[in-house]
């Protein structure tokens, strides 16, 4: 005999721990290799994706692997995470999480879309990732909510006048212009204000840097009742309004205030522009950032 009956009791529960530590490596190794290293506490964050099933979000999982992710895909009612109806672009996306998910939402919930690359992120690369991992979850909770460009076109300083962009009963009615052309957000913006808003005055001025990407506190969330969100849901899935129009109007209504300026002393305060300060000379342009190689 190899071994002993006294040697086995001994074997037995190493054989066991090297099995185990085996295991353990590979799962490491594999976590590693997606981006994420064990030995880091995940964020108190959750990343929200809005997607259809022709966008590739294996970048979600790939590098944010250490975060909480809720990928949604609106135009299958077979995925694990859907909506009611595709309707209503992110916004049907951000609503149903948020009520879904009401009494258990993340410290810090930060909502996108399915692109990594995108014209309207604020990377010289128009890269997501580093403002994902830049992004202050302090300054998060300190501010409630986070506008995830900084850039102020488009939307900023003033992106609609809804008392004189409001399109007559009229133009509502038959869905263009006098001349036309199909209506716009602007023009359809305070008639959709007041029927998401009832007895809420309508502002003079609506100015938010686009695109609905964000991050927000739970807090900030909960400041509202489920039910707000339940009902802003209805609407969208009940608004004659087109799927663009829709939401586009939610685009300017996600921050708190009905006028809002994000500088770019709010980018510093969130970290996004760190990294890019060591490579580039960025100066503000007509509203823009402007990235110069150093």
């Amino acid at each position: 005999m190899l071994f002993s009956s006294g040697t086995k009791g001994s074997v037995i529960p190493i054989a066991v721990l090297l099995v185990s530590s085996c295991l353990l490596a590979l799962r490491f190794y594999h976590e590693w290799s997606m981006g994420f290293s064990p030995f880091k506490t995940p964020p108190p964050a959750e990343i929200v994706v809005a997607s259809l099933k022709s966008e590739d979000t294996s970048w979600v999982h790939q590098y944010l692997a250490g975060w909480f992710r809720s990928v949604y895909v609106v135009d299958d009612p077979l995925a694990e995470l859907t909506v009611p109806r595709n309707k209503g672009r992110e916004a049907m996306v951000y609503l149903s999480h948020i009520i879904n998910n009401y009494n258990t939402l993340a410290k810090t919930t930060v909502f996108v879309h399915a692109s990594r690359f995108a014209w309207h992120n604020d990377d010289p690369d128009y890269d997501a990732l580093p403002t994902l991992r830049n992004l202050n979850l302090d300054y998060v909770q300190s501010s409630g909510y986070v506008n995830l460009r900084c850039v102020l076109m488009l939307g900023c300083p003033v992106e609609i006048n809804p008392h004189t962009d409001a399109a007559s009963e009229e133009e509502r009615a038959n869905g263009t212009s006098s001349s036309g052309r199909p209506l716009t957000a602007k023009e359809v913006y305070k008639q959709a204000f007041e029927e998401l808003m009832p007895g809420v005055e309508v502002p003079q001025q609506v100015g938010v840097s686009c695109c609905s990407q964000f991050a927000v506190s739970r807090e900030a969330i909960r400041s509202r009742p489920r039910e707000d969100y339940i009902r802003w849901r209805d609407w969208l899935l009940e608004t004659p309004l087109a799927d663009d129009l829709s939401g586009r109007v939610l685009e300017y209504m996600w921050h708190r205030r009905g006028f809002a300026i994000l500088t770019f002393r709010s980018c510093l305060q969130f970290g996004l522009t760190f990294r890019i300060a060591k490579l580039f000379d960025v100066v503000v342009h007509n509203g823009n950032l402007r990235f110069h190689p150093k």
